[in-house]
C-alpha cells in the first residue's frame, strides 16, 4: 500500500526537471520541491517530533503549505491544517484539542495569534512563515535551511495517520478526522478513474488547502505528475485570467465561486479557455441555469463530487457524461450528487441502519477504503459514525433505480454557506452568551450567492431590547466570519416538541417552501 509520498518521489526521479508548483511570479520544480520537502522532514525530526506526533499549520494557500504535506508524511508525523478564516478562540481549541507541539503561521495570522499564544498548552515552538519573525518566535527560513537536504530515515507504514482534519460538531465543538496514508491513496487511486490527468498539465488551487477537497485535489496533481498552479485565495477576477492565460487543466471550484466567476468578471465569456479540460465542483449541486451558463463559456467538462472531510474527500461522482446526460434529456440528474465511485458502497438506511425502499429518503451511508480511522480522541464519536463499518454522513436523501443518489436535507442540522460547513449548535452556544438572548435556534435558509446562508431566531429576555445589528456584531472576534448570521428574526417562543427539542423543520419551511431540496 502507498504511503502519500510515494507517487511524489515516484515524478522526484522521473521528471526532477518538470514544474511542481507555481505561486506568483515563483516557480518549483520538483528536484527543487523534494529538497525543501527533505529539509522540513528533517527539521520536524530535530525538533523532537516522533511518529504520530502532531503540529499545527495556519496559512492561506502556498507552496510551502502544499510542500508541508510530504514533508510530515516523510518525516511520519501529523499536520493539523487550520482553516484560517476562524477566530483564535477556534485556534486555540483545535491546536489543544490535537496536542501540537509544533506551530506554523503564515504571514498576517502570527498577530492574530500572539493574544492566544499563552493558552496554547502543548505548542513548544511557533515558527512565523514569509513574515518577520518576531520576537519569542523563530523564522521559517533558517528553521528549515538548516536542515539536510537528504530523505530522513524514518519508517512510515501505510497504516500510520498522514494527517488530521476538523469539522465541525453538532455539540459546537470541532472534531478531529484522523486519516491514514492507506485512506488517502486508495482515495487518490479511486480518484483517478474520474480526476483523469497527464503529468505536465497545471491545476488550478484556489480553493483552501485545510479542507479535503483541495488538499485532494493537490495530492491528485501531484500523483498525476501534474503541476499546481496556486493562488493564495479565491478571487473571480484573478482565476478566470489563470484559467484563460495560464495553461490551466483542470480547476476546483464550489458553485459558489463558478458563479461568481460569471457575474462578476466581465469579460469572462470573451476569453479563450483552450487548455481547460474540466471543472471539479463540490459542497453542493449546482443548478441548472448556472451549469448551461458555464459549459458555454468554459467550454469544458464538469464533474460534481459528493463526500465529507470523514471520508478523505468522495463517495460519489456525478461525471462528465453524467451533466452531459442531464443537459441532453435528463435535467433531474443536475439535482443529483452522483453514483458512488469504484470501490465504494453507498446505502440509504433508516433508523435501524436497514436499507430503504428506492426512492425514500433515509441516512446516506457508505463504506470503502478512503474512510476516516476515526476522530481523535473520541471513542464514542467514532464508534457511532462507523457503526458497522458504514460511515453515517449525517445527510438524508434518496437512491433512483439506477444507482444516483440525491441529498434532500440534513440529518443533522449542518449548514452549508459557500461550500464550508457550519453547524447551528456552535452559533447558538455564542449567541446564548449574549445578555438579551434568552432563547435562540439557528437554520439555513436559502441564498442566491452562497447556497445557503445562517439565520438566528431570537428570543429576547423580558424587558430586553436589541437590534438585529447588535446580534450580528456579538459574534465578531467569536467565530469565523461565515458562521455568523446574515440575519435575524425575533420571535416571543421557538417552536418545540414535548420533550423541549426545537423544531427546526417548522423554522425553515417558510424560507424553504417552493424549492425542490431542503439544501443549497
Amino acid at each position: 500500500m502507498l504511503r502519500l509520498h510515494d507517487p511524489f518521489d515516484f515524478w522526484v526521479r522521473e521528471t526532477p526537471d518538470a514544474e511542481l508548483a507555481a505561486f506568483g511570479a515563483r516557480k518549483v520544480t520538483y528536484a527543487a520541491a523534494a529538497a525543501h520537502v527533505h529539509r522540513l522532514a528533517n527539521a520536524l525530526r530535530g525538533c523532537g517530533l516522533r511518529r504520530g506526533d502532531r503540529f499545527a499549520y495556519l496559512s492561506k494557500n502556498s507552496i510551502e503549505l502544499a510542500l508541508m504535506f510530504y514533508a510530515a508524511s516523510k518525516a511520519g508525523v501529523v499536520p493539523v491544517p487550520l482553516n484560517y478564516r476562524l477566530a483564535p478562540p477556534e485556534w486555540q481549541y483545535i491546536i489543544n484539542d490535537a496536542q501540537a507541539r509544533l506551530l506554523f503561521v503564515r504571514g498576517e495570522y502570527v498577530a492574530a495569534i500572539d493574544p492566544i499564544r499563552a493558552g496554547l498548552a502543548t505548542v513548544e515552538r511557533c515558527v512565523a512563515v514569509a513574515v518577520a519573525a518576531p520576537l519569542g518566535w523563530e523564522d521559517y527560513d533558517a528553521f528549515v535551511a538548516a536542515a539536510p537536504a537528504t530523505a530522513p530515515d524514518v519508517e512510515v507504514a501505510a497504516g500510520d495517520d498522514v494527517y488530521q482534519m476538523y469539522t465541525s460538531g453538532t455539540t459546537g465543538r470541532p472534531k478531529g478526522a484522523v486519516l491514514t496514508h492507506a485512506a488517502v491513496s486508495a482515495h487518490l487511486a479511486q480518484a483517478s478513474f474520474a480526476l483523469n490527468s497527464v503529468p505536465g498539465e497545471r491545476a488550478l488551487v484556489v480553493a483552501p488547502m485545510y479542507h479535503a477537497a483541495a488538499a485532494l485535489m493537490t495530492f491528485s496533481t501531484i500523483w498525476h505528475g501534474g503541476a499546481l498552479f496556486i493562488e493564495e485565495d479565491f478571487n473571480p477576477v484573478v482565476a478566470v485570467r489563470a484559467m484563460s492565460e495560464q495553461r490551466i487543466g483542470r480547476a476546483l471550484l464550489v458553485p459558489a465561486m463558478i458563479q461568481a466567476c460569471l457575474v462578476m468578471v466581465p469579460d469572462v465569456a470573451a476569453r479563450e479557455y483552450g487548455p481547460l479540460r474540466y471543472i471539479v465542483y463540490g459542497a453542493s449541486p449546482i443548478s441548472e441555469a448556472t451549469l448551461r451558463r458555464a459549459m458555454d463559456v468554459f467550454r469544458c467538462d464538469f464533474l460534481q463530487g459528493y463526500g465529507m472531510t470523514e471520508t478523505t474527500a468522495a463517495v460519489t461522482y456525478l461525471l462528465p457524461a453524467d451533466h452531459h446526460r442531464a443537459l441532453r434529456d435528463k435535467p433531474e440528474l443536475l439535482l443529483s450528487a452522483g453514483r458512488a465511485m469504484v470501490g465504494t458502497e453507498v446505502r440509504v438506511v433508516d433508523a435501524s441502519d436497514q436499507p430503504v425502499p428506492l426512492g425514500e429518503v433515509g441516512e446516506v451511508i457508505a463504506r470503502g477504503p478512503q474512510m476516516m480511522r476515526g476522530y481523535w480522541n473520541l471513542e464514542q464519536a467514532s464508534h457511532e459514525a462507523l457503526r458497522g463499518g458504514w460511515m453515517h454522513t449525517g445527510d438524508a436523501g434518496r437512491m433512483d433505480e439506477e444507482g444516483y443518489l440525491y441529498i434532500s436535507d440534513r440529518v443533522k442540522d449542518m449548514i452549508v454557506s459557500g461550500g464550508e460547513n457550519v453547524y447551528p449548535r456552535e452559533v447558538e452556544e455564542v449567541l446564548f452568551e449574549h445578555p438579551a438572548v434568552a432563547d435562540v435556534a439557528v437554520i439555513g435558509v436559502p441564498d442566491e450567492k452562497w447556497g445557503e446562508s445562517v439565520k438566528a431566531i431570537v428570543v429576547l429576555r423580558e424587558g430586553a431590547s436589541v437590534q438585529a445589528v447588535e446580534i450580528i456584531e456579538h459574534c465578531q472576534g467569536r467565530l469565523a466570519g461565515y458562521k455568523r448570521p446574515r440575519s435575524v428574526e425575533f420571535v416571543a417562543e421557538l417552536p418545540r416538541n414535548p420533550s423541549g427539542k426545537v423544531l427546526k423543520r417548522e423554522l425553515r419551511e417558510p424560507y424553504w417552501a417552493g424549492h425542490t431540496r431542503r439544501v443549497s
